[in-house]
């Protein structure tokens, strides 16, 4: 079905309400989704830190974009509602799991932010299981991810770059740190 913004959907009729399923935004996070497996490929299969750092921080810069386009082009469905935050907690989760396996950031940073990411999503899901309301998404949440998708790049590059090790491992932190601080805090506020 084409719309007066120009966008072609496939909905499904759900009890009168229409479920939009193939919108842009959809598909934005399944293919950030199908990347993960390249991610991991690159990373522990060709061992080559570099190109999966750049990955990894793509996926990251790209956060934001799926959930803007769906707001700025009326595109918002109440599948996406799911697979955007489910794409980008997944990706969270693989990319650091891949990068604790890889031993390119310290074991003790990573499986905090592992942790609080599972502990969050856990709650989540209970949450929607018990009929409450969707937590909203805080400007310091987004910081805190923001903050913690730069810094695990950094952590790779800094591990696969002799000559830039400093540089990068200096980036890793300064993004780390105040990440890890805001999304704990997030976590409990």
């Amino acid at each position: 079905m084409a719309t007066s913004s120009g966008e072609t959907t496939t909905s499904v009729s759900s009890g009168g309400r229409e479920a939009r399923v193939l919108t842009l935004p959809n598909l934005i996070s399944v293919a950030r989704l199908c990347c993960l497996p390249v991610f991991l490929h690159l990373l522990l299969g060709r061992h080559d830190r570099n190109a999966a750092a750049w990955l990894l921080g793509g996926l990251g810069a790209t956060d934001w974009i799926d959930g803007w386009i769906a707001r700025r082009f009326r595109q918002v469905s109440e599948i996406g509602k799911v697979l955007d935050p489910t794409a980008d907690r997944l990706l969270f989760i693989v990319g650091i799991i891949g990068v604790i396996i890889d031993g390119s950031a310290p074991r003790w940073f990573s499986l905090v932010v592992v942790v609080r990411e599972a502990l969050v999503g856990a709650a989540m899901v209970l949450c929607t299981l018990a009929g409450m309301k969707r937590f909203p998404v805080t400007y310091l949440g987004k910081c805190a991810t923001f903050a913690l998708m730069f810094a695990f790049p950094a952590f790779l590059l800094s591990a696969g770059h002799e000559a830039g090790h400093g540089f990068w491992t200096v980036g890793a932190w300064t993004f780390g740190l105040p990440g890890v601080v805001l999304s704990c805090y997030t976590a409990v506020a």
